[in-house]
């Protein structure tokens, strides 16, 4: 067996995560967002251990305040954003123990080059004590999502996307994918939401949820991503692949806007599910369509609208370090 990422629900030595810590870059949701980040450490904690990277003084003190009594550890670095999936390591599983993964980070394709996200994934695995091995091709970890046998879910939107390896075409992503990650099997889906400015990171829209099961989302009435969602479904049973359906919050609406809110951007715990709700008519039909699938875990549904004004959700900002 090759070192390979281990499916999300397998049991976690940690969560790694991010505290919000800008006013230039989160402005008016600035406290509001560290709120509901707070909100989902705790809730991660009571299973498991959280390390939380605080990029300077006062948000380490805001942090302690609102996570006293958790089990927290604090990490002083100045990164420039949440987002750890993406900019932090991929943890991998190897005969030979635990091992990271590190890709180049290019700010979703240039749209966001912040001062110290390059350097996320080392500062991350040094201090989790575990070896990292740099690769130099552009992956973010919400590109993809997997089951643990080899399978990965991507879409064609973003890892095809010539903003991120323009000389790299599907088979050398696959290549790639296989080299560095022990991936041997790729369902290629066509475009995520719409206004992701990921440009249609996967684990908005595809979650594995067992080997060989994938959770996609079931439209809602006068759903802006409905021809994305109808794609993703006909895909994934052409491939073969047991599918399970996640309601969709529909039409989310910021500034009149229309932003990418998805129930399936979860984070899966130790002991916990943590769902991001918006206040949409769906949310409590999701995070009980998210529970039955994991039956021995809390699921909660919670609150991520100012998180989401960043760019993501829950499983955006949450990276799991493999027992």
């Amino acid at each position: 067996m090759t070192a390979r990422q281990p499916a999300e629900w397998l049991p976690h030595a940690a969560t790694w995560t991010a505290f919000p810590s800008h006013p230039e870059l989160w402005e008016d949701d600035l406290a509001p967002a560290q709120a509901e980040v707070a909100a989902m450490v705790r809730a991660i904690a009571a299973g498991e251990r959280v390390e939380l990277l605080v990029a300077n003084a006062d948000a380490e003190a805001a942090a302690r305040g609102m996570l006293a009594g958790a089990d927290v550890g604090f990490h002083r670095y100045g990164f420039g954003d949440i987002w750890l999936r993406d900019t932090g390591p991929l943890f991998l599983s190897s005969p030979v123990g635990a091992a990271a993964a590190g890709f180049r980070f290019n700010g979703w394709g240039g749209k966001y080059d912040l001062p110290g996200d390059d350097g996320v994934a080392a500062f991350v695995a040094q201090a989790a004590g575990v070896p990292l091995a740099k690769h130099g091709w552009v992956l973010e970890g919400g590109a993809i999502d997997v089951d643990g046998s080899g399978l990965a879910v991507t879409t064609e939107q973003c890892l095809l996307n010539p903003n991120r390896n323009p000389k790299m075409d599907r088979t050398e992503v696959e290549s790639h994918l296989r080299r560095d990650l022990g991936i041997d099997r790729v369902l290629w889906l066509g475009d995520g939401l719409a206004n992701d400015h990921t440009d249609g990171h996967v684990d908005n829209l595809a979650r594995f949820v067992a080997p060989g099961v994938l959770a996609l989302p079931v439209p809602a009435t006068d759903d802006p991503n409905h021809a994305v969602f109808v794609d993703a479904h006909d895909r994934a049973r052409d491939f073969g692949l047991e599918i399970v359906g996640v309601p969709s919050p529909g039409r989310v609406l910021r500034d009149g806007e229309v932003v990418p809110a998805s129930h399936m951007n979860f984070y899966v715990g130790n002991g916990v599910v943590v769902v991001p709700t918006y206040g949409a008519p769906s949310d409590e039909a999701a995070v009980a369509a998210i529970a039955a699938l994991f039956p021995g875990r809390t699921c909660v549904g919670l609150r991520a609208d100012h998180i989401l004004t960043g760019g993501g959700s829950f499983h955006c900002i949450t990276q799991q370090q493999p027992s």
